[in-house]
């Protein structure tokens, strides 16, 4: 078989492969080497016997991504960086990959970690990317009714985490609201009770640049809850609309309907632990902001 074609072929099934290797592994750069890999058990196949070249390939990933998984340590843990989302691009129905992108955030990453490699295999197969279980049991080596249920436990504790995480998300935008209506009233005390003992707001060059010109421009760092609160008693924030940043509660300045600059919020509990002020154009556009009325409701 024409190796041009089969590596056109391949490169048609990429995004796709990419995007069952992330989910299963957590790691762009793990999910990388499985794709790779594949790529390498391809070329040193017989393609032409391939009925369904897409299957097979994801088939062959979900097979080293098992792999990969079962040679982890126990419950080791991946650097917060390595778990940015990562680009479908996989071709399949565009509502269908919108619905899977917004149900891949940081905390399903974190609990599919959680997971048993087998269930975590047939979760991801069946649930995100509606692979047949009579196709899945093969791969994890069990019969397609215990594959079934597999995917069922693994179903289970990815809604506990997304209950959990609509709670925090809920107490989040009240501390959020809160903040926003002392620092506009320029309230001292009401700021400083919601911040913790080590809360900074951290600002990037771009928003240092911007305050430059202004006498209440702000430097790189500003650490200790008292030092903050006077920032934004001084400063306030009332221009500051409510948003989702990424599905979690922050804010923004916006002009003309564009984000200009985003307050994104850290939480120690229920205090405000850190506070990123964020202006620079590239890293607003990786923002997915969702505005929302006063009251915290999209």
């Amino acid at each position: 078989m024409d190796g041009e074609w089969l590596a056109g072929q391949f490169e048609d099934n990429r995004g796709r492969l990419r995007a069952v290797a992330f989910r299963m592994l957590g790691s762009s750069a793990e999910a990388d080497d499985a794709v790779q890999e594949a790529w390498l058990r391809l070329s040193r196949t017989d393609a032409s016997q391939v009925e369904n070249l897409g299957g097979w390939l994801t088939t062959v990933v979900a097979r080293v991504c098992l792999d990969m998984l079962r040679r982890r340590d126990t419950r080791r843990e991946l650097p917060l960086e390595d778990l940015a989302p990562l680009s479908l691009d996989s071709g399949m129905d565009p509502e269908r990959e919108a619905m899977l992108g917004e149900s891949v955030g940081l905390a399903l990453l974190v609990v599919l970690q959680q997971l048993a490699p087998a269930e975590r295999v047939a979760f991801v197969l069946h649930d995100m990317f509606a692979v047949p279980f009579e196709e899945i049991a093969p791969i994890v080596g069990r019969t397609p009714a215990t594959t079934r249920q597999l995917a069922s436990r693994a179903r289970r504790r990815v809604q506990a985490t997304g209950q959990d995480e609509d709670a925090d998300v809920s107490r989040h935008r009240k501390i959020v609201d809160a903040f926003r209506a002392a620092s506009s009233a320029g309230d001292f005390q009401a700021l400083l009770a919601l911040l913790d003992p080590q809360a900074e707001l951290r600002v990037d060059a771009a928003g240092v640049a911007m305050g430059a010109a202004s006498p209440y421009g702000l430097p790189e760092l500003v650490s200790g809850p008292e030092a903050v609160a006077e920032a934004f008693a001084v400063r306030g924030a009332r221009a500051a609309r409510p948003a989702l940043l990424n599905g979690q509660p922050g804010l923004v300045w916006a002009y003309k309907g564009q984000p200009k600059v985003a307050f994104r919020f850290t939480f120690a509990g229920d205090k405000i632990a850190a506070i990123d002020l964020i202006a620079d154009p590239d890293t607003l556009s990786g923002l997915h902001v969702e505005f929302l009325k006063a009251s915290g409701r999209p």
